[in-house]
């Protein structure tokens, strides 16, 4: 199965980070844990690709011989950025005897797409679908505008693709338990955002974060768990004042962030709050598959299909304004609607899984509990959430920059490795190495300094 991670796996922060564990976001970590808690029976062992794509023949044999199916389960991968992996999926796929199965795919486009335009990575799709469908029944699609994206490039939905939403909102089988809460100014609130949102809704949300005391913030992106765990502040976000984008934040001086590795944890952590909102897909999926109210703020057609598809408990951005308050939405909201649609959709990802021929775990059972996944995952010895750098004790932050140091080092020499291995760059190393070694030895000397400082040393 294609992830970066088992969620059996005890991988420390920094090796997630080095590693990119988490796919750029730990959003991936939502979907990847339901798709493996429902194929894993008792007949069947999921071993994961740690997103790796490149295999040699001997591999490739091997893997053939071994296994009875390929399957992937992904995000918004049919994006600009992500074509070069779609084609290198696509000649994986056709090197392999094996079924190949994709469970859930979705399309990055704005609010209100305009598909007759097309895309600049639509050659790349074509190929990713021409040869995922030589391997399987049928491709799994988050929402409706990705199948209208792939009617318009040929495919017929029905019979090439059909709509099955995210596999995450079918976590823990055919219901959901949405609890009933009474939300105050003393409750505890779980908040996710978006740098990328307008901003609108970062302001919106900024301001309704002030109203909850007693709230924590649960930031997604891989640079935010870089920044939180070593105490880097974040570049990329240095022009959104409205946004927390370093650790002078009052969310990380006060200690009241949390980042994830593994979901087992998110969802305990997440399940024990009265309320949860912002501009996060699986922050808020999240949260309601643990059974708390939430309330999205889709900002793209990614979000907005599947807020859509799942009667998601939602506010589109261009209904902020500036004068909207948090709690007239809250005394709106009917934050039970996702339970709507459940039964049918969860229906039709049963059905998904059956015409592709996958064993899953709800053949016999909608809600089945103990099962082989859930008796594996009770055992696991999983990373606690990341905390703040701010929070840490003073050994804390030693061990932590250590290993920022081992991890920077780490980093030039997997650059430099990769460079010396291709020809074509020769010309270009000397450069690069240059480049490599300037900035290593500042981040060295910056960061032993830090250090120093907090050892008590001259």
């Amino acid at each position: 199965m294609r992830s970066g991670l088992t969620p059996f796996d005890k991988f420390d922060p920094s090796r997630v980070i080095g590693d990119n564990s988490i796919g750029g976001n730990c959003g991936n970590l939502v979907y990847a844990y339901s798709v493996y808690r429902a194929l894993m029976t008792e007949n069947t062992n999921i071993d994961s690709t740690y997103y790796r794509i490149d295999y040699s023949q001997k591999e490739i044999d091997e893997i053939n011989e071994k296994y009875d199916c390929f399957v992937i389960p992904l995000a918004d991968a049919f994006r600009e950025n992500f074509a070069s992996s779609l084609k290198a999926t696509a000649r994986l796929t056709k090197r392999l005897k094996i079924p190949v199965i994709v469970v859930g795919v979705g399309l990055r486009a704005p609010f209100e797409p305009d598909l007759d335009k097309g895309f600049p990575f639509d050659d790349a799709v074509k190929e990713f679908m021409d040869a995922v469908l030589e391997k399987s029944a049928i491709v799994g699609v988050r929402g409706q505008i990705t199948a209208d994206y792939l009617t318009r490039l040929g495919y017929i939905e029905g019979k090439h693709h059909m709509v099955i939403g995210c596999p995450s909102m079918y976590m823990f089988g055919r219901d959901l338990n949405i609890k009933e809460t009474h939300i105050t100014k003393d409750s505890f609130v779980c908040i996710n955002n978006s740098a990328i949102s307008p901003k609108n809704v970062l302001d919106f949300i900024e301001r309704s974060t002030e109203e909850f005391p007693n709230c924590c913030f649960i930031p997604q992106r891989l640079n935010e768990l870089k920044m939180l765990y070593f105490g880097i502040p974040n570049p990329k976000d240095q022009n959104k004042p409205n946004y927390p984008h370093n650790i002078d934040h009052y969310l990380y001086e006060q200690d009241k962030v949390r980042f994830f590795i593994n979901f087992r944890e998110w969802n305990k952590f997440i399940s024990k709050a009265d309320f949860s909102f912002g501009a996060r897909l699986h922050g808020n999926i999240a949260s309601i598959v643990s059974g708390t109210p939430s309330l999205i703020i889709p900002k793209d057609a990614r979000m907005r299909e599947l807020a859509e598809y799942h009667n998601l408990t939602r506010v589109v951005s261009n209904d902020i304004k500036e004068d909207t308050s948090i709690w007239d939405l809250i005394e709106k909201a009917d934050f039970r609607a996702p339970c709507k649609n459940q039964h049918r959709n969860f229906d039709n990802y049963c059905n998904f899984l059956k015409i592709n021929g996958l064993e899953n775990i709800y053949e016999n059972d909608d809600n089945p509990i103990n099962t082989p996944f859930d008796l594996k995952i009770a055992e696991a010895d999983l990373q606690p959430p990341v905390t703040s750098y701010n929070a840490c004790s003073r050994d804390e932050r030693i061990m932590r920059t250590d290993e920022y140091i081992r991890y920077s080092n780490k980093t030039v020499k997997n650059l430099n490795s990769t460079i010396k291995s291709n020809k074509k760059l020769e010309l270009k190393l000397e450069q690069q190495e240059k480049f490599l070694n300037r900035k290593s030895i500042k981040l060295v000397l910056k960061i032993s300094k830090f250090a120093k400082k907090f050892r008590g040393t001259k």
